[in-house]
């Protein structure tokens, strides 16, 4: 295959047709993330197939070892992954497999039944399915440099997270009102029966089926990378040699732009700051605010619907002021609404500064993915980005811990917000001396030496 310029893959697909399509897979994704790894599957799993799980080991136990030994595969071949779809040009292709990959497991989630017999095959396919998903936003998060230009990568990095906010809302709510209100032996409005715990089984069909119709467009939409002269010597390197060639780049990558290896560090520290906040906003709603247990649903679309809304808007901003503005104005703004929401009290008032604190959460996310597309070197973004997951990985412990510890230390759940805000702090000050790229920078226009 002959090798092309690496300068030539930037906007390559940047038409209008092929952002929407792009973006759609990130409506299509969130049956994974919403549906099946944090409100349905997953509860179902321990709430229903392991509550009476023998043993002295719980099912929770079990379902948190099986994500993280995902998380560990996704941390270790994340990067040499993103490296190979590069450099062999199959960018679109691995987008594809590990797409794929990840519906055949949600769809074998039908089989398993209310009976913690079925447990070892919910988790197989759960981990299974959040390794592959996992790694298929490398590739996906690299094309990002194909379908928008220097001018517009803040607006489509926005777009794309608003498509998945929005995508995860609908599908929850079609879930919701479908195939689990209600009381009784028949739930949702297609009455379907709940015996061996058929409506959620359905609902991990339904929700392969989503993901798949809307991971298509991209696929037909979107060329394939064509081979560039970006990572000399990646293309012919075998599984174990990939990472020799990793760290050779990486080394390379030391000397000549340590502000890439300063965000990194940064962004994955006020990342998993961003995770925490939507993993542990529901829990305090009910158990300090006094939200009722109905209403966390209502707060969950409100809060998702604001985010990207959020996202929208500061893609404008992004490119034009640059992503660091809208980080460090985020995080900023994420951290004067956390403070107030350890001083106040009651429903009323957790709505106003849940959902101030959330809005900035989607421009946040939103202007790290551009951030990164800007720095990473024409033609390796699909490293860069493989990097990006793997350093998120490497700390997606400090949230949780630190909500624990300060849960712990002062024997209440409210405390748990100033470990978050802890976190965000620190991902804030690492960010601040980084400079921001922008549309002159030659880094994002010159590849690495390369040896």
């Amino acid at each position: 295959m002959t090798e092309v310029s690496a300068r030539a893959t930037v906007g390559q697909a940047a038409g209008r047709g092929n952002v929407v399509a792009w973006g759609f897979w990130d409506w299509g994704s969130s049956a994974f993330n919403a549906v099946i790894l944090t409100f349905v599957f997953s509860v179902y799993l321990t709430d229903k197939v392991g509550d009476d799980l023998p043993g002295g080991v719980s099912a929770s136990a079990w379902l948190g070892w099986a994500i993280g030994v995902a998380g560990l595969i996704v941390a270790l071949t994340a990067p040499v992954s993103g490296q190979h779809f590069d450099a062999q040009a199959k960018r679109k292709r691995s987008l594809g497999t590990l797409t794929a990959l990840t519906i055949v497991a949600m769809a074998l989630m039908f089989f398993v039944h209310d009976d913690y017999h079925d447990l070892w095959l919910g988790l197989v396919l759960l981990a299974f399915g959040s390794a592959c998903f996992e790694l298929a936003g490398v590739p996906y998060n690299a094309m990002l440099r194909q379908v928008s230009t220097p001018a517009t990568v803040g607006r489509v990095s926005g777009f794309g997270w608003a498509m998945g906010y929005f995508g995860g809302i609908v599908l929850l709510l079609i879930c919701y009102f479908g195939f689990i209100s209600g009381e009784g032996d028949n739930r949702g409005l297609l009455g379907v029966p709940t015996d061996a715990g058929l409506n959620i089984r359905l609902v991990a069909v339904l929700a392969a089926v989503w993901f798949a119709a809307f991971a298509l467009p991209v696929l037909f939409a979107v060329p394939e990378l064509p081979r560039t002269d970006a990572d000399p010597g990646a293309a012919g390197a075998g599984f174990f040699r990939s990472y020799r060639v990793l760290w050779r780049d990486l080394r390379e990558l030391w000397h000549i732009d340590r502000r890439t290896v300063a965000f990194l560090a940064a962004s994955a520290i006020f990342r998993d700051g961003l995770a925490g906040v939507f993993t542990f906003g529901a829990v305090l709603a009910v158990r300090v605010y006094g939200i009722a247990d109905s209403d966390v649903l209502l707060f969950g679309i409100a809060a998702n619907v604001v985010a990207a809304l959020g996202a929208v808007v500061a893609g404008r901003f992004d490119d034009r002021g640059g992503p660091k503005v809208v980080i460090v104005i985020s995080l900023s703004a994420m951290l004067i609404c956390g403070l107030a929401l350890l001083m106040v009290s009651g429903p009323l008032l957790f709505w106003i500064f849940g959902l101030l604190l959330t809005v900035f959460v989607g421009p946040a996310q939103a202007a790290a993915r551009s951030f990164l597309a800007r720095l990473a070197p024409p033609g390796r973004e699909g490293q860069f980005f493989g990097l990006y997951t793997t350093t998120g990985r490497a700390v997606s412990f400090l949230a949780p811990t630190l909500f624990g510890l300060f849960v712990w230390l002062f024997d209440a759940d409210r405390a748990g917000i100033v470990g978050l805000l802890v976190v965000l702090a620190v991902g804030l000050a690492v960010l601040l001396p980084v400079r921001s790229p922008d549309r002159t920078d030659p880094v994002a226009d010159e590849p690495l030496a390369g040896g």
